[in-house]
């Protein structure tokens, strides 16, 4: 028999594969899965933020992700590199792990005790008219519900992987709504370019019956419970996952000027006492309005948190619903 830690012999377990065309040269769906900054983009399934993403992409070299879901909880995997063939085929190792890379079995993440500690993955790339078909095969999967719940965890992350990649024109997509949050500060800014006027966004964004169709991650709903827009007026918006479990988050206004500017304090109520203080912004040119979101956090180690949390997924998701409300809105002008 094969040794264990040799593919060969784990092909005569269960194997999940997985074939998916994308619309992109070969090495740039290569750089998608070698490079920590693109990893970061699609790892994990739907409403997962992958936060971290560490790779020594040499043959031993380990990886060492996470993915985080929508209440904040961090799952790591780890595994060692097998075999690198840029920009053509990729093996390696798959096993859980804890924050520090240390392998831990299943059960530490509540799964499945049957769950092996090492699985094998298998990258392969072909290129034909400027597309790219990537087979994966995952083997060593425990058959049933696990594999099953795998397959859907990969299919959702390569969804997040195709609009990821680059257009036809060879032109990488880049995101429409860009997080900046530079090391050592307290600010975090998020900016996004609506193809509408500003009163319009200025209404959508501050009206307490449209709120809830934009604010938070899709999967989540929102309920305004106060809004009075006003100096000193408060506000507070209540959101429930699909599990039921419900988060709150309140503030004061400091300023109102419609269509220009808001000024408020944010505080989630699950953290009392952490306090920041958001400024958006609204200016207009040629029809198209930028929104500019400044926060100014109490401390680096607060600003960090929040990013840590999926702030940025987060904030990407709401800005797509808000665009998506706001295309209805104008069409009912």
């Amino acid at each position: 028999m094969a040794p264990r830690n040799d593919p060969a012999a784990k092909s005569e377990e269960q194997e999940l594969v997985i074939t998916r065309t994308f619309d992109a040269p070969r090495e740039l769906v290569w750089k998608a899965w070698t490079d920590p900054e693109q990893v970061m983009r699609w790892w994990g399934p739907k409403n997962f933020t992958s936060p971290t993403a560490r790779i020594d992409l040499r043959v031993g070299g380990k990886y060492l992700f996470c993915m985080r879901d929508p209440n904040g909880r961090d799952f790591w995997s780890t595994g060692v590199y097998r075999e690198i063939v840029p920009p053509e085929r990729l093996v390696y190792t798959d096993s859980f792990a804890d924050e520090h890379g240390n392998v831990v079995p299943a059960s530490h993440y509540g799964m499945a005790e049957d769950f092996p500690l090492e699985m094998d993955v298998i990258v392969t790339f072909e290129e034909q008219d400027g597309k790219t078909t990537m087979t994966l095969r995952h083997v060593g999967l425990p058959a049933g519900e696990m594999s099953e719940l795998t397959g859907e965890g990969w299919n959702e992350s390569f969804d997040k992987l195709a609009e990821s990649l680059r257009q036809p024109k060879g032109e990488i997509i880049m995101p429409k709504t860009h997080v900046t949050a530079e090391p050592g500060m307290h600010e975090v800014t998020i900016t996004r370019t609506f193809d509408a006027p500003r009163d319009l966004v200025f209404r959508t964004y501050t009206d307490p019956t449209l709120v809830p169709r934009w604010w938070g991650p899709r999967g989540i709903t929102t309920t305004v419970d106060k809004m009075d827009m006003r100096p000193g007026g408060e506000w507070r918006y209540v959101q429930r996952d699909a599990d039921g479990n419900e988060y709150a988050f309140r503030g004061v206004y400091h300023e109102v000027t419609p269509p220009e500017r808001l000024v408020y304090t944010f505080e989630f109520e699950g953290m009392p006492g952490h306090v920041l203080l958001e400024t958006v912004i609204f200016e207009e040119r040629d029809g198209k309005t930028t929104l500019i979101d400044k926060s100014v956090f109490q401390s680096v180690a607060d600003r960090d948190g929040m990013v840590q949390s999926g702030m940025e997924q987060g904030a990407a998701e709401s800005m797509d619903r808000l665009e998506e409300l706001l295309v209805k809105q104008a069409s009912n002008v």
